[in-house]
């Protein structure tokens, strides 16, 4: 493939992670190719599991409407979750007060706290919570640790609803780090699960600063349950660069971006 069928490959996925899916007809206009190349290129990237062609174009891989458990969402994207992990952990100060949800990938900023002085954290994830312990006990975190109790997702690891949403009205914090199911520009962040969704704009609202960590795998995907507008967030730590076509209204939206190395 030559390198401007690379380029228009890429151009074919950033649209996919801007919209969601993609016409052909549109591509012909846009790449100024004929349909059949652009058949071709569609092919090529469903070849490489990069997307799923339908009639008239293609959408993103959405390989489930169900939201893996937790010991499944550990191992997904590993290695970009452990750069987003500690590239968060920068924007956590000494004696801050911070939500951590229930993530696998906010999950990974905890080994990145161990050298911050008088960190408070709150977490609804059992993972988390049996985490920090474990480092509490071994005199590797000084700071204090609160559990948001309610009903317990055995399968997920985690704590929800009306009780822990309830709990998190009582504290204020510095900054929530949220972890999400799919993001797009025009329809915000999302989750598979509304009691989650819930309780992540309940930890937003009582944050001065909200921070959404996600690996580029949730680009271009909508789930079940809206979180927020983009609008409402502060910053996106992620393992890539935001796609240039998201650049103008992220701006605009005054949404910073992170790039984990």
């Amino acid at each position: 493939m030559s390198l401007i069928g690379e380029e228009r490959k890429n151009f074919i996925l950033n649209q996919l992670n801007l919209e969601g899916k993609v016409k052909t007809n549109e591509l012909v206009d846009k790449l100024g190719v004929s349909s059949e190349s652009i058949r071709r290129y569609l092919e090529e990237l469903e070849a490489e599991n990069k997307l799923k062609r339908v009639y008239g174009g293609a959408v993103k891989i959405n390989l489930s409407r169900e939201e893996p458990s937790h010991l499944k969402r550990e191992v997904l994207h590993a290695d970009e979750k452990r750069r987003i992990g500690r590239a968060a952990a920068t924007l956590v100060e000494d004696n801050d007060v911070i939500f951590i949800d229930d993530g696998s990938t906010t999950l990974q900023i905890i080994e990145y706290l161990l050298n911050k002085k008088q960190i408070t954290v709150l977490t609804n994830s059992v993972a988390a919570l049996y985490l920090l312990i474990d480092y509490k006990n071994k005199e590797l975190f000084s700071g204090d640790i609160f559990f948001i109790g309610g009903k317990v997702s055995s399968e997920q690891s985690r704590v929800v609803g009306a009780l822990a949403e309830k709990m998190v009205e009582n504290f204020y914090a510095d900054k929530a780090f949220i972890s999400i199911d799919g993001m797009m520009l025009d329809k915000g962040i999302t989750s598979f699960d509304e009691e989650r969704g819930q309780l992540a704009q309940k930890l937003m609202a009582h944050a001065k600063s909200s921070i959404v960590v996600t690996d580029s795998s949730k680009f271009g995907l909508v789930q079940f349950y809206k979180i927020a507008d983009l609008k409402h967030i502060d910053m996106i730590v992620s393992d890539v660069p935001a796609p240039k076509e998201w650049e103008e209204e992220l701006a605009h939206k005054d949404v910073a971006w992170i790039t984990a190395n």
